[in-house]
């Protein structure tokens, strides 16, 4: 591993200084061009028209050669208005993973070493000629399985593992080093923990049982939404994915002529029925859900593929979400300001008023827009910016969230653009607090909620304690209108039983009923 690291090291270095020679060239050449034709200093540092353009270009394409990771933390990039220039930003937008078709006979060993030597007798037959898709992980062949079904399969490259791996590792030292140089940076923008979670998310990519595993959980969750589909699993090793056909073309590509009207839309609006269940409900989500990536066809359901990517959000996170995309459907942008602080972290030097400010004057510009006039992806990710302006730290989670958001606004806008995301969110929003109310009543989350009555309890004051104490021998009993003498109290007002004391004794009476009976 030591020796890819530092073959990867190397590489990097080459890439890097390579622009970076080619940007000091470029500047000197205009210098020196500026001068001749008797231009002042400060008009030979203005950058010509096309210099961005051109320098944005050349990151795109750095990124590019440096393989998988590299590409993904682009696309990331490219929704992260608080650490990348808007120029860049948009050519980042271009980013993909494609690359030129390797012949089929380098993945047959790989074949041969995760099926077995017989590997062939699995198939009917293998189109080897021209592949389905190749990207820089793997390339994706059709193929047919004894009996005639249809099927694709997905082989990943030779030693690609160990180069993202390695990449990883590069990554991880350029984060604490950025963490010890810019301090305050780290500080709204925790560049370790954001790697972390693009880290996790990139795993099933490199191990396809991982990914295997995200499909079977993704189908379970697609079932509700008639229009949509996952493709079945057929066979996964950690190299080879066999999996069923998803029939139709990329939305991309799809003339949406072709479908009635309410066929496309009602694949638009299920695709992002499907992802906010997915953010706020399951937690578990798909984090790359570009156009490429959906599977349509007129007269049959669309079929979401490629789960090497996803996102998974914790409890609290997902939680602080609901409200925030609330707030923006109801074009409360103070609301939006307050809870987008209460998910991230408020910094010494953050200026929440001025944050506000913003939000109530961005959110009336886009809550009432549909696809066809707004970019959903770019407006979340222009809170993020403002949030970071602000000193407001925003959680690692948004990266990948952003990241989604951009690709799946980007498919529904291929097939419905007049839909508008906060009218679709607002109609979903009865069934997903349906969700999280019969979670909350569930078995594993009430226990939960009763511990944590209990352990607050034993935290309070003496008088919770000892009602508690009370409830233990079944005798629970306040005394709200007793009166009592100044030196009784000693000197402070009769108080009350708050809510949340009486909530616990009524817990706790019910469960010492369920035990009794």
């Amino acid at each position: 591993m030591a020796s890819v690291v530092g073959d990867r090291l190397r590489l990097v270095v080459k890439v890097l200084g390579s622009l970076v020679a080619d940007e000091v060239g470029q500047a000197t050449r205009l210098r020196r061009n500026a001068k001749r034709d008797g231009a002042s200093p400060a008009e030979a540092d203005e950058a010509p028209a096309g210099a961005e353009q051109r320098r944005a270009k050349a990151v795109r394409h750095a990124l590019e050669s440096l393989g998988p990771f590299y590409v993904k933390l682009g696309q990331i990039l490219s929704t992260r208005p608080d650490m990348v220039p808007e120029s860049i930003r948009d050519e980042l937008q271009n980013l993909h993973d494609q690359v030129d078709v390797q012949p089929f006979s380098v993945f047959e060993p790989v074949l041969a070493g995760d099926l077995g030597p017989d590997w062939k007798l699995r198939f009917d037959d293998v189109e080897t000629v021209r592949p389905l898709g190749a990207a820089s992980l793997a390339q994706v062949y059709k193929v047919t399985l004894p009996g005639g079904r249809p099927a694709v399969v997905k082989v990943q490259r030779p030693g690609i593992r160990e180069g993202v791996l390695a990449d990883m590792a590069l990554m991880r030292r350029a984060a604490r080093i950025v963490a010890r140089v810019a301090p305050r940076f780290n500080e709204v923008i925790d560049i370790e923990a954001m790697l972390g979670a693009v880290f996790d998310a990139m795993e099933p990519e490199l191990n396809f049982t991982g990914e295997a595993r995200n499909m079977d959980e993704a189908r379970d969750h697609v079932r509700a939404f008639r229009t949509l589909e996952v493709p079945k699993v057929l066979h996964a090793s950690p190299r080879v994915l066999v999996q069923s056909l998803a029939q139709g073309d990329s939305v991309r590509h799809v003339d949406r002529a072709h479908f009635t009207d309410d066929e496309r839309i009602e694949i638009g609006r299920d695709l992002l029925r499907f992802m906010y269940h997915g953010y706020f409900v399951h937690r578990f989500f798909h984090a790359d859900p570009h156009a490429g990536n959906v599977i349509a066809q007129p007269g049959g359901p669309a079929t979401l593929i490629d789960w090497g990517m996803v996102g998974r959000l914790d409890r609290r996170t997902s939680l602080q979400l609901l409200p925030l995309f609330m707030t923006l459907a109801q074009n409360d942008g103070a609301g939006l300001a307050h809870h987008w602080a209460g998910l991230g972290r408020i910094t010494p030097w953050s200026n929440m008023p001025a944050f506000a400010a913003d939000m109530a004057a961005f959110v009336p510009k886009v809550s009432h827009l549909s696809l066809d006039e707004m970019n959903f992806g770019v407006s979340l990710t222009t809170v993020l910016g403002k949030a970071t302006k602000r000193g407001i730290g925003s959680p690692p989670a948004v990266s990948l969230l952003g990241k989604s958001f951009a690709n799946l606004d980007g498919s529904v806008r291929c097939l419905a653009p007049e839909i508008t995301l906060p009218e679709v969110f607002q109609g979903e929003v009865p069934k997903i607090l349906f969700s999280l109310g019969k979670e909350f009543l569930g078995k594993t989350q009430f226990a939960r909620n009763s511990m944590e009555l209990l352990v607050t309890a034993v935290n309070s004051p003496e008088q919770l304690r000892g009602t508690l104490a009370d409830i233990a021998n079944r005798q629970f009993a306040i005394n709200v209108h007793e009166p009592r003498t100044p030196s009784a109290m000693g000197g402070h007002r009769p108080t009350r039983p708050s809510g949340s004391l009486l909530a616990l004794g009524a817990l706790a009476l019910l469960i010492g009923r369920r035990r009794s009976g």
